[in-house]
Formats: C-alpha cells, structure tokens, sequence
C-alpha cells in the first residue's frame, strides 16, 4: 500500500500539504535553473527555443488579431484551439518533455494526499514553453471573437479554462501511458501507443494544413460547428457566442468546458493514486525463460565478422525490445508512411512527399548513444581508438538501413501507384537515397557532438531536464541541413524537370545513391575521432536520466 492510501495516525501525523503548490512551483524552476546551467551550450539552445517560441506566438496573435471582425473568424479560431488541444493530447508522448516534477513515480515514497498532490502538479506543468504558445494563442483566439462586454466577460474566463484543460488533458494521458513504456510486458502496447500518437500528430498536420487554405474557409463550417461543442474548442465557441448575443448557447458551451476538465482531472487524480499504489503486472510475472536466439546466428552469417555484426545485433535487439525504442521507430514509420499516402489518396499531394519517409527514419540516427542510456559505458570501453569508433558507428548506420532502405522504396513505389506518376518514381528514389545518406551524416556527427539523456523511468520523458532545447537545436538543425547537402541530387531532378528530360531521369537513383553513400561516409568519418576523443563526456551526458 502507497502512502497516497496510509491512514494518518498519531504517530505518524501526515505532513501539511497546504504549501504544497510553491513547493512544486520552486522545484520546476530550480530543475530548469540548475538545467540550465549545466552548460553554456544548453543555455543558449533553451534560450533559442523560447526566442523562437515567442516569435511563433507573437505572429500567431498578430493573424489573429487581423481576423477580427472576418465573417469566418469564429471558424478558424475555434478549429484552432481543438488542433492545438489534440496536440496537447498527443505531442507531450511524442516530442521531449517533461521533468522530474511530472514524474509521479518519484513521488510514490512522500506522505501526499491525492488532491493536493494534482493540484501542485496542475499549477507547476502550467509553467513551461509550451504552455507559454498556448496561453498567447488563447488570447489572440479571444482577441480575434470577443466583442461587447458580454464577450469580454466570457472571454477572461475562457482564456485559463482553456490553458487548464489543455494541460490537464496532457497531464491525464500521460499518467495512463506511463507503464506503457516501463513495463517490459508493456512494450506491444506502447508500439500501438506510438501509432496513435503518429496518426494523431498527422490529424494535427491536417487540420493546420485545411486552416491555412484561404479559398477552404467556408468549407470548414461544418466541421466548426461540430468543435464548437468539443471541450478543447467550447470555452473559446462561448466567447464568439456571448458577442453575438447567443448567451445561452455560450454559458452551455463555457460549461462543457468545465465538466471535461473536472473529469479530466478527477481521470488524473485516479490514475495517480492506481500508478502510485498498485503493482505494475510485469512485475509481478516470474521472469521468462531465456530463449535461444535463432536469428542471430542468421544475422551474423551475413555481416563481417567482429565487432561490425556484434552493433548491428545489438541495434536490431533494441528496436526489437527497448520500448522506447521500438515506440519511436514504430511513430517513424507510421508517420513516413502517413504523410505521402493520405495526401495521395485525398489527391492534393506529389510523388515528392515520399521523401518524407527518408527524413523520419533517418532522424532514428541522431543521439545514438542516448539509446544506450548509462550502459554506454560498456561500449565506451571497447572504444580505444579513431578506428573503433568509426566502426562502431558505421555499424549502427548499417543496422538503420536495413530497416529504411527497403521501407523507403516500399513507401515511393506505393505513393507513385497511388498517384499514377511511375515517371516521377526514379527522380524521388535518388533524392530519398541522397536525404537517407545527409541525414545518416549529420546524426552521427549530432551523436557526438549533442549527446542527451533519454530518462527509462518515464513513459512520457524523451529528454532529461535541462536538454530539451539541446534536443530540438540538434534535431531541428539536422532537417534543416539534410536537404541543403542532398542539393546537388535536388538540383539533377529539378534540372531534368525543367529541360523536359523525364526519360533520363533513371540516372538519379544511382546519383542519389552513390552521393548518398559519399555523404554518409564522410559524416562517418567526422564523427570517428569526435567520439573516440569526447568519450568521457558523452558517458557524462547520456548518463543524466
């Protein structure tokens, strides 16, 4: 029994837990603080991430500011607030986030009462980047609807409402996903848990894309009045309601608003109190019996012998059992699949949006040594020179396109089906063998250089705190980059495009291939003696979680 269910007795008075909400508050600021000041580098990469948050934030309530007063206003606003609560439902499992104040596991030990204990964690996940964009653009949304006094009114109460249930709803299926991820038994359902969350990321893509298609507004009314009335989108519905004078219908939709995020909360609290007090059923098992691996003695038969087949094993093996893993490849592949068949199908995409599925598996290269968390250092012994270093990586490069490379071509040849565009087929083959080759190049270089720390003990931590904005610098930095090195293969389609040449385009794919190959190779052998000479602070780094 936790002690979220011990009775409180004489002996044991339970501790106050009226100031229970500063606490938390002082403990997330000197996580980031102390997080912060790690290192001069994360430093300047969490400050660059919230210089361009607030960049983002501040364009975003400037266009929605200049709706005021447009006939679709209500539409867009209201569709983007239940876009941007769907995000929060499925980005926090998704992208790096989180700290140590919103894992509940480590609070199992402290005498906290259930109530006061949702209460801190509310207010203190309230602080942050994110909630930060989604507090300026509830406040451009009611800024662009709110007319009147009655508007205004609603308006000061729909803005907290809706960051409220934003977060709550974040903090709630977060907590239901948290053994998701730490149970060994667990991992199947975490694989489908990633899959939802891919599919649920290109919901969020979507609608952005619907919201950004200025001759589509008046499409899109259908499907307003149906968000109007879901609670992520009915706190700001009640503010375009109570301007045009529908008071009924904007206190009906306020208290839609309302009764989600008292369920939602009551959800959270409940799954607090089962994670903290009941047994994980893995735990419970008897460990299971060691099985022969018969696909090893396969795997090597075909791969060098040494140290080349002993990595690929082993990076295979992750991504077979490590749930964390096996979560990011199973949203990759389900995202890079997503993308180019559902524009596909809805015929509005290219044979080009294939390329997508290059760059998804290709981010699977970037902070290799993450993966291995603080048995890293087992590797870190074997690695004595330049020479083990670049066959370490070159193997787990190796292991990566065994995966991605027939899923690439698999990916390319069902969108041109699709699509009809077999022409097309072999100028998007090159170019996603040229992005697979830049993006295997700048993750191995971004594994030695950016190292973070990929926290095992909490389903919804991709990055220890501290290192998120050093996650997104190095990832972001990698997409960006990617296709600028694969432009010289970028530049041969275009080329044979425009001088009408279609029939030569065959040439690309072994242009895109051999390039690729080139590019790889040498971010290879940059990132060789980088790691060999970096060894104790990767170990450092990967070794915070």
């Amino acid at each position: 029994m936790s002690v979220l269910d011990a009775p409180v007795t004489a002996a044991a008075p339970a501790a106050p837990t009226t100031g229970l909400t500063p606490i938390f508050v002082r403990l997330k600021l000197t996580l980031l603080r102390n997080g912060l000041r790690q290192s001069s580098g994360r430093k300047a990469a969490y400050i660059a991430s919230l210089v361009f948050t607030l960049l983002l934030a501040a364009s975003q309530v400037l266009g929605l500011v200049l709706l005021r007063g447009n006939a679709q206003a209500g539409t867009v606003v209201v569709l983007l607030t239940a876009v941007v609560a769907l995000g929060w439902a499925v980005l926090p499992l998704f992208f790096p986030s989180g700290d140590d104040t919103l894992d509940p596991t480590r609070l199992v030990m402290l005498p906290l009462r259930p109530q006061p204990l949702v209460r801190a964690l509310l207010v203190s996940s309230m602080i942050g980047i994110g909630p930060l964009f989604t507090l300026c653009l509830a406040v451009g949304s009611v800024l662009a609807l709110a007319h009147g006094p009655a508007g205004v009114l609603f308006a000061v109460v729909a803005v907290p409402l809706t960051l409220l249930l934003c977060v709550a709803l974040s903090r709630a299926v977060a907590t239901a996903n948290v053994r998701l991820l730490n149970s060994r038994k667990g991992r199947d359902l975490a694989v489908l848990s990633g899959l939802v969350i891919a599919v649920g990321i290109q919901f969020v893509n979507f609608g952005a894309q619907r919201l950004g298609e200025a001759g589509g507004l008046p499409t899109l009314e259908p499907a307003g009045n149906v968000a109007r009335w879901l609670p992520g989108a009915s706190a700001i519905a009640a503010v375009d309601a109570a301007s045009d004078g529908a008071y009924g219908v904007a206190v009906l939709q306020l208290l839609i608003t309302v009764a989600a995020l008292v369920a939602l909360v009551w959800l959270w609290q409940r799954g607090l109190v089962k994670l903290m007090t009941a047994p994980g059923g893995s735990t419970l098992a008897a460990a299971e019996p060691t099985r022969k691996e018969s696909g090893r003695t396969r795997l090597s038969a075909l791969l060098p012998e040494g140290r080349t087949a002993t990595v690929v094993h082993r990076s295979l093996l992750y991504i077979a059992r490590d749930p964390k893993t096996k979560a990011a490849w199973v949203t990759a592949l389900a995202i890079g699949a997503i993308v180019p068949l559902i524009n596909a199908l809805q015929g509005t995409g290219s044979i080009y949006f294939a390329c997508f599925a290059a760059g998804m598996l290709g981010m699977q290269m970037y902070n290799q040594f993450g993966q291995d968390t603080s048995a890293f250092w087992m590797v870190a012994l074997t690695i004595s020179s330049t020479r083990d270093a670049y066959v370490e990586l070159r193997a787990r490069a190796l292991a990566l396109l065994l995966i991605t490379l027939p899923y690439t071509v698999l990916v390319c040849v069902a969108t041109a089906a699709l699509l009809g565009s077999w022409q097309a087929l072999p100028g998007v083959l090159g170019i996603s063998f040229a992005l697979l080759g830049a993006m295997l190049a700048i993750g191995a270089v971004a594994s030695a250089l950016f190292p973070y720390s990929i926290p095992q003990e909490g389903a919804f931590k991709n990055v220890a705190p501290g290192q998120g904005g050093l996650a997104w610098i190095s990832i972001l930095g990698g997409m960006l980059a990617a296709p600028v090195l694969a432009g010289p293969v970028i530049a041969l389609t275009v080329w044979l495009h425009i001088a009408d040449r279609q029939d030569a385009l065959w040439l690309v794919i072994p242009a895109g291939a051999v390039f690729g190959a080139l590019l790889g190779w040498a971010g290879l052998r940059i990132a060789a003696p980088r790691t060999a000479n970096r060894l104790p602070e990767i170990l450092t780094a990967v070794s915070k979680g």
